[in-house]
């Protein structure tokens, strides 16, 4: 997402060549160093007999106790010895799994710009689905079944369905994570698969169920996907996804490091810093995957004061499975094994017998117990 593929690709690939560069030079080294080691071993049994055979003649060395000791003080020395030959099995290991990683990287690439392709800076964002089906394999089933579905600029579009439905799959097509395998996907009537995968993908913000953060500052995780832009659009993003006020709260403000994965943060205000970087590029498109899935009732009131924010004047696809959140979609489409079973406003919905409703009132009655 936000663009960044290519700079991140060179920047793994760059610390790959750099662990196989050093790992090469640790097992040439090593290597030299293996067949005095296994002669040094050896030279264990000679020392024994000869020198520790000298020692008793001379009488500074019983032929008892003392030759054993000195025998069994050979024999911890040649274990340590022996250990270091383990490095280069360790060396070899490591550049196998290397070799592998760099198989995976150098895997070809199927989604691509096109050769001529269409250029959209800032898309209005519309979107339309025009009978989109989709398969991960070509001789496996189909995850998505004729999907219709036209979202004006500025629409909020929530998505309803159990695990396995098909919802994160739809979003990943609008991004074209993958291709249709029939129909097509288009934003402001532009097919995604003619246009500019830069273009398309910096018109697109995404907040996933769980969102990652690197160990770094908080102001360098929001500006990821815009990494030149200021304190003060950095500010702007955070205060409109309400993470403003617990940033000033850290110790160093936006210049406190966070932990791997943000993991001295609560889930909640993990989320709302994944709101703020997707804000920060000033996306037209918002792809929202559950991001209030794994979190309390109490967090969950704060991300959606947020997610409002954050959706003002933008389309937005949010997949979402509470109440408070569907009620504010514009529309609402109910998914099951791949297809859009039922479709409307959440007051038309809750009106109609089908899956909707049944979710509504198993909801509303978990509130009451």
């Amino acid at each position: 997402g936000f663009g960044r593929e290519p700079q991140e690709i060179a920047r793994f690939g760059a610390a790959l060549h750099e662990v196989e560069r050093q790992q090469q030079e640790i097992f040439w080294k090593v290597s030299l160093f293996t067949p005095a080691i296994g002669i040094l071993t050896q030279w264990n049994v000679v020392v024994l007999l000869g020198y520790g055979g000298w020692l008793v003649t001379q009488d500074r060395l019983p032929l008892g106790t003392g030759l054993v000791v000195f025998a069994g003080l050979l024999t911890q020395f040649a274990t340590q010895v022996a250990n270091l030959t383990n490095i280069t099995n360790s060396v070899q290991q490591s550049l196998s799994g290397a070799r592998r990683v760099f198989e995976i990287l150098d895997t070809p690439i199927d989604i691509e710009t096109p050769p001529q392709p269409v250029r959209l800076p800032r898309a209005r964002g519309q979107l339309r689905l025009e009978n989109v089906s989709f398969a991960y394999d070509a001789a496996g089933p189909a995850v998505l079944h004729e999907i219709q579905l036209t979202v004006e600029p500025g629409q909020c579009v929530a998505l309803l369905g159990a695990t396995g439905a098909g919802k994160s799959t739809l979003l990943s097509l609008i991004s074209r994570f993958h291709d249709v395998t029939q129909g097509q996907v288009a934003v402001d009537g532009h097919d995604v698969r003619s246009l500019h995968l830069d273009d398309l993908r910096r018109n697109i913000g995404w907040v996933f169920q769980e969102s990652f953060l690197f160990s770094n500052t908080i102001a360098a995780n929001i500006a990821y996907g815009h990494p030149q832009a200021s304190l003060a659009q950095i500010e702007r993003a955070a205060r409109l996804a309400c993470a403003h006020d617990f940033i000033m709260e850290t110790p160093d403000g936006y210049d406190t490091v966070l932990g791997e994965g943000g993991m001295n943060l609560s889930g909640g205000q993990r989320q709302r810093l994944a709101i703020a970087r997707a804000l920060l590029v000033d996306p037209a498109i918002l792809l929202l995957d559950d991001p209030s899935a794994a979190i309390d009732p109490e967090t969950e009131h704060e991300i959606l004061i947020a997610l409002k924010q954050a959706m003002r004047g933008r389309t937005t696809l949010i997949v979402a499975h509470r109440l408070s959140t569907l009620r504010h979609a514009d529309l609402v489409l109910v998914l099951e094994q791949g297809r859009i079973v039922q479709r409307g406003t959440h007051a038309e919905l809750r009106e109609v017998s089908g899956p909707y409703r049944d979710m509504a009132l198993a909801q509303a009655e978990r509130l009451f117990l």
